[in-house]
């Protein structure tokens, strides 16, 4: 995320019908578009294995994990996240989910910013996400954003450490959606409780 186009302000609206008619995919910061970055074979990797994941996990409950090619919005924002997961029936021709309940995103380089500040802002902002997870590309370990008592809480999972999520009902070891990726050697964070 690290082209805006000058000027045209728009609104969700007008973004998302300009969206329709564009070729590459756009996220909106509540002002403008911002065009998308590509990603790496290990960002694909977590992404993949999130799916596979946390999506056998989730069978047979009414909640699915859905991957980048669907947006959400969060707090004015139209965004494509990683993966996240939505508790509500989405229509087969949806295109926004506009109340996600889990949001992930793997940080890379170019958009850790974007993802550490700017998307966990919208994403404290919006109601019905109650759970933030960024996870570290090159190492197994990932900061963890959380609603408690009305407060947006961060904590750090590393590589020994389980995954909560309570919101959905499921926890994992971190280190599960790590596999097959090579991350660099050494020591990671180690967890706050949830």
């Amino acid at each position: 995320m690290s082209v805006a186009l000058h000027p045209p302000r728009m609104t969700t609206a007008e973004f998302l019908a300009w969206e329709e008619g564009q070729e590459l995919r756009w996220e909106f910061d509540g002002f403008e578009p911002v065009a998308m970055t590509a990603g790496t074979f290990a960002h694909d990797q977590l992404q993949r294995n999130m799916i596979l994941s946390i999506g056998g996990r989730l069978r047979g409950s009414p909640c699915q994990i859905i991957g980048s090619d669907v947006k959400i919005e969060a707090d004015g924002a139209i965004r494509y996240p990683d993966a996240f997961v939505t508790c509500s029936p989405v229509a087969a021709n949806g295109t926004v989910v506009r109340d996600p309940v889990v949001v992930f995103e793997v940080l890379s380089p170019s958009t850790a910013g974007t993802d550490r500040i700017v998307k966990n802002r919208e994403y404290a902002a919006t109601p019905s996400i109650g759970r933030y997870v960024m996870l570290e590309q090159d190492r197994i370990a990932a900061t963890v954003f959380h609603r408690r008592d009305g407060d947006w809480i961060g904590h750090l999972v590393g590589p020994h450490d389980t995954l909560h999520l309570p919101e959905i009902g499921l926890e994992l070891p971190l280190a599960e959606l790590y596999e097959g990726v090579e991350v660099l050697p050494g020591p990671a964070p180690s967890a706050a409780p949830p």
